[in-house]
């Protein structure tokens, strides 16, 4: 059991390593994103939220093509594509953005 844990921990993506660290870090953003769930769309930042949507989506990429693979990466920045698109299209929603106007839907 001990020599699993010392293997795990001097491992190219332990906790030693900048590998581990930086996704515990990130995964702030995905737990900010889920309190934002409840306020209300207003206070949304819709430049903010597609600015994370394509950070999140960058870094993707990157964690799929570092090596060692970055698989706590790469599932940071999943949940956290998740959880701003849904903020992202809270915010079109209650911009008007996804809705029609009661006129065009009229007129159909």
């Amino acid at each position: 059991m001990a020599s699993k844990f010392r293997a795990f921990l001097n491992s190219p993506v332990g906790p030693k390593t900048t590998h581990f660290w930086g996704p515990v870090a990130n995964w702030g953003f995905v737990a900010a994103g889920l309190i934002d769930m409840n306020k209300p769309p207003e206070m949304i930042s819709g430049n903010m939220t597609a600015v994370m949507c394509v950070y999140s989506v960058l870094f993707m990429r990157f964690a799929w093509m570092v090596q060692p693979r970055n698989y706590l990466l790469l599932s940071c920045h999943a949940s956290n594509e998740a959880v701003q698109l849904y903020q992202l299209s809270r915010w079109a929603k209650g911009n008007g953005y996804l809705s029609q106007k009661k006129d065009e839907a009229s007129s159909k």
